[in-house]
């Protein structure tokens, strides 16, 4: 599993209105993604959920290397970079993935996502571990995923909601537009794969 998300900062005043239908027009067309094991299509809008600023945010989680550069080589980023620049693709190797048992039930509506840099006195499979052990287990959630970035030591923390994200829980907070989920049943599932 391959976790990856890009970051489009929008200004103060843009009308969020646009992105909002942009994901209405063109959600879909990754619904039937081969190698896409979900993508969730997320937003920050300036004063909701304490956000100091509008964002485009989306947020994959790939079961194939191959489905993640046909889409960074294909059709679809080409077109987002023309709209709003090229931005810089973050990418995690995943580590782990939950998924509540009636996540088909309904669709998440927020998302949030921590980032944690690893010292080097820090042991990451001991870091890993703590990561997978403090996985939600919220009845509201959908799907939550641990990530490593090796070339930064980084590790993530993402969790799609159903229904507001728990206030105790930690991270950047987004709002779910859609969700693209192709091949969600073939996301590994469990602490380890």
């Amino acid at each position: 599993m391959h976790a990856m998300q890009y970051e489009i900062p929008l200004p103060a005043d843009y009308d969020m209105g646009i992105i909002h239908k942009r994901v209405a027009d063109k959600g879909h067309l990754l619904d039937a993604y081969p190698g896409l094991g979900l993508k969730a299509y997320l937003v920050r809008e300036r004063g909701r959920d304490g956000s100091p600023a509008n964002q485009y945010s989306p947020f994959y989680l790939w079961n194939t290397s191959a489905g993640m550069n046909s889409f960074l080589w294909g059709p679809g980023f080409r077109g987002l970079s023309a709209d709003f620049g090229r931005p810089v693709v973050r990418h995690w190797l995943g580590a782990g993935l939950v998924r509540n048992a009636d996540a088909g039930a309904a669709a998440p509506t927020s998302a949030t996502r921590t980032t944690e840099r690893l010292p080097e006195s820090v042991d990451p499979a001991e870091a890993v571990e703590r990561a997978l052990a403090e996985l939600p287990g919220h009845p509201g959630l959908h799907t939550a995923a641990v990530a490593v970035d090796p070339s930064r030591w980084e590790l993530l923390r993402f969790a799609l909601w159903r229904g507001p994200a728990p206030e105790d829980e930690p991270g950047t907070r987004y709002q779910v537009l859609h969700l693209s989920c192709p091949e969600l049943d073939r996301l590994p599932t469990g602490r380890h794969w």
